[in-house]
């Protein structure tokens, strides 16, 4: 059987841009919330995480109210976090970021992270659809990981906010990425937290 795993990216927080670490979501990132929680309102989910921080809950909180299944517990391991640090074969582009990140927040991210793997990316005998409210370096190391891609990679699977990302975990078959970082219920005023600069 299959576990479904939904991953989705906290909406826009509110004075974000002011280096602000956690906070209230703004206008915009509510109603990218309620969007999301209509989305995904006909998925029948067994399980329902949150990562603890205000604009992660928030978010799981308007999403709620659309939803079946259990209300969102708060999870430790769905913190924003740094989940791994410089490789060899890491492209040098990502040196500047790494420079302001201590040592000791690596080391805190990946144990998180292992654990959070462990945790939620599991294979089940029965159907499962978990929900997980969680931050896009998270979700960006979850896809990497179940790719089996390079540590590194995760810096290059950013998620937009209230993005719908999607894995399929099978016992005895390959795991599948069947969405990734869909905003499809956002439309484009709604659409931030991407830093894409596409010209379309």
């Amino acid at each position: 059987m299959s576990h479904y795993v939904y991953l989705v990216r906290h909406g826009e927080q509110r004075d974000a841009e002011h280096g602000i670490d956690d906070g209230p979501l703004s206008a915009r990132g509510s109603a990218q919330a309620h969007a999301i929680g209509r989305r995904l309102a006909r998925v029948p989910f067994t399980a329902s995480f949150t990562s603890p921080l205000d604009r992660a809950t928030q978010t799981a909180d308007i999403m709620s109210s659309y939803l079946q299944g259990p209300p969102p517990e708060p999870s430790g391991l769905l913190f924003d976090c740094v989940p791994s640090g410089p490789t060899p074969e890491t492209p040098s582009v990502y040196d500047s970021y790494f420079s302001g990140v201590a040592e000791a927040e690596v080391e805190a991210g990946a144990a998180q992270m292992a654990d959070a793997v462990s945790t939620f990316l599991t294979r089940e005998r029965e159907r499962k659809h978990t929900l997980l409210v969680t931050h896009s370096f998270v979700i960006g190391w979850f896809v990497r990981e179940m790719l089996e891609m390079p540590d590194w990679r995760w810096l290059a699977l950013r998620t937009g906010n209230a993005a719908l990302t999607v894995l399929r975990l099978r016992r005895a078959r390959p795991n599948e990425l069947l969405v990734h970082n869909d905003q499809g219920h956002l439309p484009p005023e709604l659409r931030t937290g991407g830093n894409w600069d596409l010209p379309i």
